[in-house]
């Protein structure tokens, strides 16, 4: 590993003027490439205290061993050498989209003496015309069938066209009139050129005129009594429509415009691309990306600008670019694009309107092709198998951690600290077997100690689970820590057995009947009679440590304990000074990661319901046993909560289905409550008076006196 100062340049050595920066390692090769506004400013921020920097930057600056730099004249040159040089060095530090498929477009080949229509993937070539990219090729061959009616464009290969003008005898295509036969002279190379270019405006999106060209060719058709040419006509006119009615109107203006959305975590990125032609949506494609470098979504966005546009020139460039973040500055990004394109390309952000529903869409597809991506390989029976043995090996188990157990801690500054457990069995989700928990035993923020509560928690109740199926071995004679009381039965300097357990299957997304275990004499399965093999903590030391000293006080030692820290994605193993690291491309890591990442989106979804739920809640919400529908038929009754105070418990009886019992619980958690503060028109900051207003839950209202 260098030291970043052994080839830091001199002071008053860097130039203040715009220019592209090179870090070589210490072969010589090219390890990052970064453009600045001011070398000077950009190049410094690299050789501060390497505790100040991103953890990916200072992996980055202590591999290399030079760094040198060349002067442009203006921002856009730099942009422009920048990606001369990504594309020249393929840095390994740099952000580098790669496709998440081969996507196939629809080409012209306007190079050739008689242009081609045909299906082409991979780079693009000098002279060809392309339209999409598709999804499939399949809609591309369906397009061109219905065109090739009105647009007989050669679609023969080099071979069979040379052929056909070698016997004098068109293929089949052109005995079925949808191929022009220019390889036995049927018309001439302008023609046919004429036909291309006709086939490639339509497809760019100028398709009104054209049609309404065809519709008065075939009124007039009709008029000189020409049945048969008018209703030829006709049926080219219903060709072209079917062919324009697979690309449905997303735009009313007929903008041509790409639109393109950015999903992200924290290691990778997918980028969705729209191209809208016309109005329409005239091809898609998608890439993936390692974030190998620290960048934030205006600079995935600048990274996709460039790997999208760098070889394009002139309408393949649109009017329009709409993004989720501008690069900072915008202003060289939108004058590199408009220089590609040859007039002004509006870059921005679409604020309101059918472009930001559509922008809406592709970032929808954006998150779904990231989740894609993550999950593709954990479909793979084998792909799952080795991953579970790199765990093992890693870790140092004696076999495959056939359940993997993790845990997260979520809170909100302290507020509504909760913990949620996800299970994986042989490398897949087990949802029937996920639980959450409410930290009640302390109030504010420790994740240490509520980590620590919770995995005691559920292996309490694992303990306990053994005593009542007679697993428990009495002659064993485990130590005091391993004697696992009933919670009820526990000492009062145990506060981890005293906290209560909220455990909540999710019904919503796994039925129930899929859930595992040993099951109840009702046949309902026990919730945690199943140990992990591992256990998994979203943390480092601190979290592991805690882990596992739970488990050790109560005397659970078979099963692993492992922390996953989200900085540098490091394996932490309790009583170890160093971390394990697993490389980048490892399944095993790859799994552990997905563990992590479904239990932090547990535990987050579960606190911000919480949270919502506790910013909606009103007086009646805290008196126990009350539910929705008596809460309704009270206000109802009575008309608003202030009203309800002030009732008697003989009042409070009246109302149907309210007993004695409940009532005077209501009039006991109403006298004990705080009135509520007056309602307060925000408009005029008049106090409304108006009782009725009570009633209206505090969420609703305004700036309270």
């Amino acid at each position: 590993m260098a030291d970043p100062s052994s080839y830091r340049p001199k002071p008053g050595q860097i130039p203040e003027s715009p220019g592209v920066y090179k870090f070589r390692d210490e072969h010589g090769r090219v390890i990052y490439v970064g453009k600045a506004k001011s070398l000077r400013q950009r190049l410094s921020s690299y050789f501060q205290d390497l505790a100040n920097l991103h953890p990916r930057t200072r992996t980055m600056v202590t591999t290399a061993a030079a760094v040198e730099w060349t002067v442009v004249s203006t921002e856009v040159e730099a942009l422009q050498l920048e990606y001369s040089w990504i594309k020249e060095f393929d840095p390994r530090f740099n952000v580098k989209y790669r496709d998440d498929k081969s996507y196939p477009s629809l080409a012209v080949t306007l190079n050739e003496e008689f242009p081609r229509v045909q299906v082409m993937r991979g780079a693009k070539k000098k002279g060809v015309r392309y339209f999409g990219p598709y999804a499939h090729a399949w809609a591309i061959r369906e397009t061109v069938d219905l065109m090739l009616r009105v647009f007989p464009v050669r679609t023969c290969s080099a071979g069979v066209f040379k052929r056909s003008a070698q016997i004098g005898r068109p293929c089949l295509l052109g005995y079925i009139g949808k191929c022009s036969a220019p390889c036995v002279g049927r018309v001439t190379a302008e023609e046919h050129r004429e036909l291309a270019d006709e086939f490639c405006d339509f497809m760019a999106g100028r398709t009104g005129t054209y049609i309404r060209r065809l519709e008065q060719r075939m009124q007039e058709a009709a008029e000189e009594m020409e049945y048969e040419k008018a209703a030829r006509l006709r049926d080219d006119i219903g060709a072209l429509k079917r062919a324009m009615e697979k690309n449905a109107v997303v735009l009313a203006d007929a903008t041509d415009a790409d639109l393109i959305a950015v999903a992200e975590d924290e290691l990778e990125a997918a980028v969705q691309i729209f191209h809208v032609r016309g109005g329409r949506v005239r091809g898609q494609r998608g890439w993936v990306t390692d974030k190998v470098e620290a960048v934030d979504t205006a600079g995935l966005v600048e990274h996709a600008l460039q790997q999208l546009y760098g070889e394009e020139r002139g309408d393949a460039v649109p009017k329009e670019v709409l993004v989720p973040a501008v690069p900072d500055p915008a202003e060289p990004v939108a004058q590199w694009l408009s220089e590609r394109r040859g007039s002004l390309v509006d870059l921005r952000i679409p604020q309101r309107g059918d472009k930001k529903d559509l922008m809406t869409t592709v970032q929808r597809n954006a998150q779904q092709a990231l989740a894609l991506h993550k999950t593709k390989r954990a479909s793979d029976l084998t792909t799952r198998s080795r991953a579970l043995e790199e765990i093992a090996e890693a870790l140092g188990l004696d076999s495959a951690p056939l359940r993997v157990e993790c845990f997260d801690i979520s809170h909100l500054q302290g507020d509504d600290v909760v913990a949620s457990m996800v299970v994986f069995e042989d490398g897949l989700a087990r949802k029937s077997e996920y639980r959450r928990f409410q930290i009640k035993s302390f109030a504010g923020q420790d994740d240490v100690r509520s980590m620590h509560e919770v995995v005691g928690r559920r292996f309490r109740r694992y303990l306990q689970e053994k005593q009542k199926l007679g697993e428990w071995e009495e002659s064993a004679e485990p130590d005091e820590a391993a004697q696992v009381p009933p919670a009820q039965e526990a000492p009062a300097d145990a506060p981890l057995t005293d906290a209560p357990l909220t455990e909540e299957p999710l019904a919503e997304e796994t039925p129930a009947d899929e859930a595992s275990g040993p099951l109840d004499d009702d046949g309902r399965p026990r919730r945690f009679a199943y140990p992990p093999q591992l256990v998994v903590v979203d943390g480092g030391q601190p979290q592991v440590a805690a882990a596992k000293r739970a488990l050790d006080e109560l005397g659970v030692d078979d099963v692993a304990v492992c922390g996953l820290a989200k900085r540098l994605e490091e394996v932490w193993l309790p009583d170890e000074d160093d971390p394990v690291v697993l490389p980048r491309s490892s399944e095993g890591l790859y799994l552990l990661q997905r563990v992590r990442d479904e239990a932090h989106r547990f535990a987050i979804t579960y606190q911000r319901s919480k949270r919502a739920k506790s910013l909606k809640a009103g007086p009646l919400d805290s008196v126990p046993g009350l539910g929705d529908s008596r809460k309704q038929a009270l206000l109802k009754h009575f008309g608003s909560v202030k009203r309800l105070r002030a009732a008697t418990v003989e009042q409070i009886c009246e109302v149907p289905g309210v007993g004695r019992k409940t009532a005077e619980t209501v009039a006991a958690a109403l006298t004990g409550a705080a009135p509520a503060a007056p309602a307060v028109n925000t408009a005029t900051g008049e106090i409304i008076e108006d009782e009725a207003a009570s009633s209206a839950p505090s969420a609703n209202r305004g700036t309270r006196s």
